[in-house]
Order: C-alpha cells, then sequence, then structure tokens
C-alpha cells in the first residue's frame, strides 16, 4: 500500500470516491458493482463485487461473508441465473461469500487453487494486522490456470495468473469490453500489501510486467474506482515498488539493521494501523533482495532477522 511520504512516484488515484452499498450499479454495460459495507484501511470503501452479463451471469469475487451483501448480490440478481462464481483471490474480504451464493444458486466456485497454494503461510502472527487474512475455507469447485476461460451468452472471462499480492490470485479479462478485473493486484485506491511467505515480490513484479504486455483498455479492481488508461497506472507502481526498494537499500548503507529501523525512516508520517503491513512490505522488498544476492541476512528472512548489503 501507500503508506506515507517519501514517495517519488506520483501515482494517479481516484481520490474522490462514492458507492451506494447494497445498490447494484451499472457500470458499463455488461457489468454491475455491489459494493460491500466492510470499509477499512486495507478494504477502502468496502468490497466491490462484479456481476457479469445479462440473464446468464458471472459473479467475479462475492466478498466477506456479510448476510446483507449476499442478500444485496442475489436482489440483483433475481430472474436471472448465476452460471459461476469466480474468485480473484482466498482473502475474507473476496471469497467467504462464495459458500452463500452457491447454496443459493448452485453455480460452481472458479478460482486457482486454495489459500497458500504457492508457499506456505506464515500465521505467527508477528508483526500485526497486515491484511484482511486468508480464507482457508475456500476450495475452489473448478480450478483455473492462465488462459483458462468461462462464457455465457455475449460475454467471455479469460484467468490471467497474477501471482506476488497472493500465490493464487488471478484477474480475469473480458474480451467484448478489453476489460480486466484486477482483484487486488491492481487496486485504485491504494498499491497492495505484499505479506511473505505467500506474498513474493518478485512474483507481484513479473505479474506486473504481464499486465504490460496486454492490451486492456479498462480496469476494474475489486476496490476502489475503475482505472481508465491503466499502462501508466502499472508503470506508476512498478517505479514505485523500485524508488522502495532502492529506498530500502540506502537506509542499510546507513547502518539500518531491522524491519522496524528501515519502516521508521522510509514510512514517514505512517497511520500506526498500517505498521504491521509496512512492516511486511518491507520484508518481501528483503526477501526479494536476498534472493537477487544483494543483501545478507543473519539467517532466513524474517520480520526479526538482522540485514545488511553484501559486500
Amino acid at each position: 500500500m501507500s503508506y506515507g511520504a517519501g514517495m517519488a512516484t506520483e501515482i494517479p488515484f481516484h481520490r474522490e470516491i462514492a458507492f451506494d452499498y447494497g445498490v447494484a450499479e451499472r457500470v458499463s454495460p455488461l457489468i454491475r458493482r455491489v459494493v460491500a459495507r466492510n470499509p477499512s484501511p486495507f478494504t477502502f470503501k468496502g468490497t466491490g463485487t462484479y456481476l457479469v452479463g445479462r440473464g446468464q451471469v458471472a459473479i467475479i469475487d462475492p466478498g466477506p461473508d456479510l448476510a446483507q451483501h449476499v442478500e444485496a448480490l442475489l436482489a440483483a440478481v433475481r430472474g436471472e441465473t448465476v452460471t459461476h462464481i469466480l474468485v480473484t483471490h482466498t482473502h475474507i474480504d473476496h471469497s467467504p461469500a462464495a459458500a452463500a451464493i452457491k447454496r443459493a444458486t448452485g453455480a460452481p466456485t472458479y478460482g486457482f487453487g486454495r489459500h497458500g497454494s504457492g508457499r506456505a503461510e506464515d500465521r505467527s502472527g508477528v508483526g500485526g494486522v497486515t491484511e484482511e487474512g486468508g480464507d482457508h475455507a475456500f476450495v475452489p469447485d473448478v480450478t483455473l490456470r492462465e488462459g483458462d476461460a468461462v462464457d455465457g451468452p455475449g460475454w467471455r472471462l479469460e484467468a490471467v495468473h497474477t501471482p506476488g499480492h497472493t500465490s493464487n490470485h488471478l484477474c480475469f479479462a473480458l474480451a467484448e469490453e478489453r476489460a480486466l478485473f484486477s482483484g487486488d493486484h491492481v487496486m485504485g485506491w491504494s498499491t497492495s500489501v505484499i505479506a511473505p511467505p505467500d506474498g513474493d515480490m518478485a512474483a507481484y513484479m513479473r505479474s506486473l510486467d504481464k499486465l504490460m504486455r496486454r492490451d486492456d483498455v479498462l480496469y476494474w479492481p475489486t476496490h476502489g474506482p475503475s482505472i481508465p488508461d491503466p499502462k501508466p497506472f502499472v508503470q506508476a507502481f512498478i517505479a514505485h515498488r523500485q524508488e522502495r526498494t532502492a529506498a530500502i537499500l540506502a537506509r542499510l548503507a546507513q547502518g539500518d539493521e531491522t524491519i522496524p529501523a528501515i519502516v521508521d525512516q522510509v514510512y514517514v508520517g505512517l497511520d500506526p494501523r498500517l505498521k504491521g503491513a509496512a512492516g511486511r512490505s518491507v520484508l518481501a522488498h528483503l526477501v526479494e533482495l536476498v534472493e537477487r544476492g544483494k543483501i545478507d541476512s543473519d539467517g532466513a528472512p524474517t520480520l526479526g532477522a538482522r540485514y545488511r548489503l553484501r559486500r
């Protein structure tokens, strides 16, 4: 996330936005959005669930297990058939409502796999709350990999594997509108939390590069407003992470050896609620630097390790 001052790259986030909770808003000819009432420092105004199609409908990111949100989604598709329930990734603000929607509609669920389906998850709780937490109950009925697609009358959604925020993160491309449902990989109000071990900075950067090679003209993130002209936006994300890496290397050169010391210097004016997330983000950069041979740590890279430049 963008946690404080000191960021040279200006990322053109949309600052002014209002959502009507529980209302199915038509945002394009094929897309409606219903926003869950779960605002937080990690979800912005709340989870945006997308309904794609008319008559036969796919639901993308059904959202948190909130009765009010589930009721709003079912009301929005009354008289229609839900054919697919798609999940970008398994955080508790994205996937838990899939179970209730499946019970009500009979539609199968689709996703990359279980939570932590890449690197094992660290459940130690060290470093404080970092994001919305994993949904360990979700197991997709149908697994999707890069290039797999589902379709309905007048629409087709193709899976784009974008690991980084989580190892099982997918975006979904809607060819008919050259739009990409970008989940938490690219959000419209903040950069993503990358929290090791399942979050992986090197994978995240490769996934951003993958999006730069695509020809999507509009992103629909799960948090925040749409992102028109997305390539400059994604390029700004890449530059931001590169600058963050440079700032961390500069602090190591100044003799800072611990993550708390680096956070205090790099994330100036940070909201205290986000210190845990900032620490995990710094750890993600440090893991990537250790893997590249740029720095050393006293053992495996962890929140409590000490770090130094490689001589």
